[in-house]
């Protein structure tokens, strides 16, 4: 990947999500992922993070986001979470009480892990490269239409 350290806001708009893609990006850390339907004024359009994001999202090849850090600024059960979801590979899914077991510490029959995981899934800041989407029966971050192109690119 190349040099991701320039700070600011890049949006480029995808055709098969019918809206636009746009990351936050501050010391080398994507901050936020989100999909609005226009880009914020002073979004630019050129980074290499959009560039993987696009090969994905027109199905030219399975994505690797493993290179791209996520600053992961949510409560520590909540990160451990979103690091589990990180390993499930593309195409490929779970549910929530699977995404439970895969999280050390956690125990899908305790009511309370449950309701971590669903919080975590819900508060994903950056959907995509934390591919929530690939568990089924759970909340994600990105719009439904969004989850439901996502899921329908992957076979899901």
């Amino acid at each position: 990947m190349e040099d991701v350290t320039d700070a600011g806001i890049y949006a480029r708009e995808s055709p098969y999500l019918e809206r636009f893609v746009q990351i936050g990006v501050a010391s080398g850390r994507v901050l936020r992922v989100t999909f609005p339907d226009a880009p914020d004024e002073d979004a630019e359009s050129d980074h290499p993070i959009l560039d993987e994001l696009d090969e994905y999202l027109d199905g030219l090849e399975e994505p690797d986001f493993s290179d791209v850090t996520v600053a992961l600024t949510v409560p520590t059960d909540q990160r451990e979470v979103l690091e589990q979801v990180r390993t499930i590979p593309y195409g490929e899914g779970t549910d929530v009480a699977g995404l439970a077991r895969m999280t050390p510490g956690l125990d899908p029959d305790e009511q309370a892990d449950v309701t971590l995981v669903r919080t975590a899934l819900a508060e994903n800041p950056a959907p995509i490269l934390i591919p929530d989407h690939r568990i089924r029966d759970g909340p994600s971050a990105a719009p439904p239409a969004v989850e439901q192109k996502l899921r329908s690119l992957e076979g899901l």
